[in-house]
């Protein structure tokens, strides 16, 4: 058979990757700590699952309108206002089955040969993956590390040019847990005024996990881009529903026809029973989403102590979502070599920093979705394979 060219600029998450090896070494008996895949090791809200037992009873078996029911749109627009400040219509809202089908969708609408993406680095695997798909150029934005893995605006604005069709922003971010500076939003957004044509997405999947009294900065907040944003969002992390597949998009009136048409040609609608099960979510009771937030920063606190204790590693304070990002640069080891042998030899599933981009070299992902004793171990694990006495 002959493929499709471009099939072969296609990437993967390797986090998949080592989860399956992960699965394997335990089904061999081995004791293995996955602190690998970035999901919430809670359950879905018991209010949340008997929506969709109830929608399901009810007779919720068939299609639904492409961009989603009615309702849920709705209650996502109610949403949006309560918590960014922001009204926006509810035929903005674009439902889709999981927040990677926006990145896709938005990828595509802008990506061709010729044109340049830009998008975060180290950053989500999937931003350069669909972009090299598309056949435009990646640029990459750093995230620095000394800046608690914000960008620098100004090096944003410097790779911005005629060719440029779409900037990808991600706060907090995946894999480092940082935030972006207020005020390099505010510098960068003023920059874009000097480039009209360049949209906007931003992924915004991790904005009720914020630590530290922290309030999540939402681009819709900016009035001057509105017209050329895309909002990321839905419910696998706020609301521990990752097998669900609900995600969402807020997209600027221009372009409800196109992702229309793009949602009907790749995936027709959302499952009906599931949608039911969304509002549930975002109407029902908030209090497991305060209690998730709150467990994941007090593990954040005790893996940051950890792995800053470990010989050759540096670890900032992540500002949100549930990943750790150690520098491990100290030891000696590349990251892919030192993840490898971490999970085979140790026992501890993390994802190496190049999984997430050249620029993520000399770093190792931790997600800290994990209970506090399997974050004591793997530590401990790890300290003993290091040397490190006392261990």
């Amino acid at each position: 058979m002959i493929t499709a060219d471009n099939l072969a600029n296609l990437g993967s998450e390797s986090a998949f990757a080592v989860l399956a090896r992960a699965t394997e070494l335990a089904a061999q008996g081995r004791d293995i700590i996955n602190l690998g895949i970035g999901q919430p090791d809670f359950k879905t809200p018991d209010h949340i699952v008997e929506a969709a037992i109830k929608a399901l009873r009810d007779g919720h078996h068939g299609y639904t309108p492409a961009p989603g029911v009615m309702p849920l749109r709705e209650t996502i627009a109610a949403d949006v206002l309560h918590h960014r400040g922001v009204e926006v219509s509810p035929e903005q809202v674009m439902v889709v089955p999981g927040g990677k089908m926006t990145m896709f969708f938005a990828i595509m609408m802008f990506g061709q040969p010729g044109a340049e993406i830009l998008y975060p680095n180290p950053g989500f695997p999937i931003y350069e993956s669909m972009i090299r798909y598309t056949g435009a150029t990646p640029v990459p934005i750093e995230l620095h590390e000394e800046r608690g893995f914000s960008f620098s605006a100004d090096e944003v604005l410097d790779k911005l040019n005629e060719r440029s069709r779409l900037l990808i922003i991600n706060s907090p971010g995946n894999p480092t847990g940082g935030v972006i500076d207020d005020g390099e939003l505010d510098r960068l957004v003023a920059g874009l005024e000097a480039f009209p044509d360049v949209a906007v997405l931003s992924d915004e999947i991790y904005c009720r996990l914020l630590f530290d009294n922290q309030r999540h900065r939402s681009l819709l907040t900016y009035e001057s881009i509105r017209d050329r944003l895309i909002v990321l969002d839905g419910w696998s992390k706020t609301y521990a529903m990752t097998g669900w597949r609900a995600g969402y998009g807020i997209w600027p009136h221009s372009l409800t026809g196109d992702i229309e048409k793009m949602i009907v040609n790749a995936n027709s609608c959302n499952n009906a029973a599931t949608q039911m099960a969304c509002i549930a979510a975002l109407e029902g009771p908030q209090d497991s989403v305060e209690i998730m937030r709150s467990a994941f920063q007090e593990r954040r606190e005790v893996i940051v102590g950890l792995l800053n204790a470990l010989p050759g590693f540096r670890c900032p304070r992540p500002g949100g979502a549930f990943y750790a990002f150690p520098n491990i640069e100290g030891t000696g080891r590349n990251a892919r070599e030192l993840g490898h042998d971490l999970l085979e030899e140790c026992g501890v599933a993390t994802v190496h920093g190049t999984s997430f981009g050249a620029m993520g070299e000399g770093f190792l992902r931790f997600s800290y979705a994990a209970s506090m004793d399997d974050i004591d171990e793997a530590a401990r694990r790890i300290a003993v394979y290091l040397g490190q006495e006392g261990s």
